[in-house]
């Protein structure tokens, strides 16, 4: 989300032709609230209001989640930071519980250190785009 909404970033071209492609498509495109949260606070304004306002307008469905299913994010979290390389943090066990949620495991990410390594708990990879 930061890459689409920030101008000045040096991938948004790429990333926003992509979501207008997807789009145009008929892809819906989901995430969660940790996501969008970390989105805001690494966005200067005005890319941050932009950014809010895409989401008010259902831009982007924000798939929201229960107290009890951060059980799994922190096991997630935990395995991940212990294996010695990157942590992982709430907003990347978010995308791993969504995608166990809706099955849907293609994701639009810069972040292809970390989302090559994380697996869904079937092993299946994300197919990053």
């Amino acid at each position: 989300m930061i890459a689409l909404f920030a101008r000045d970033d040096r991938h948004h071209p790429r990333i926003r032709s992509l979501v207008r492609e997807l789009s145009a498509q008929g892809l819906l495109m989901l995430t969660t609230w940790p996501c969008v949260v970390e989105a805001c606070y690494l966005l200067q304004p005005p890319y941050r209001f932009e950014l809010l306002h895409w989401v008010e307008r259902s831009g982007v469905m924000v798939h929201p989640f229960e107290p009890h299913h951060l059980g799994s994010m922190a096991l997630w979290m935990r395995r991940y930071t212990e294996q010695g390389k990157r942590e992982m943090d709430l907003a990347d066990a978010s995308l791993v519980w969504l995608a166990v949620e809706t099955d849907v495991t293609e994701i639009i990410t810069l972040d292809i250190a970390d989302f090559t390594r994380y697996r869904l708990p079937d092993g299946r990879a994300f197919d990053l785009l």
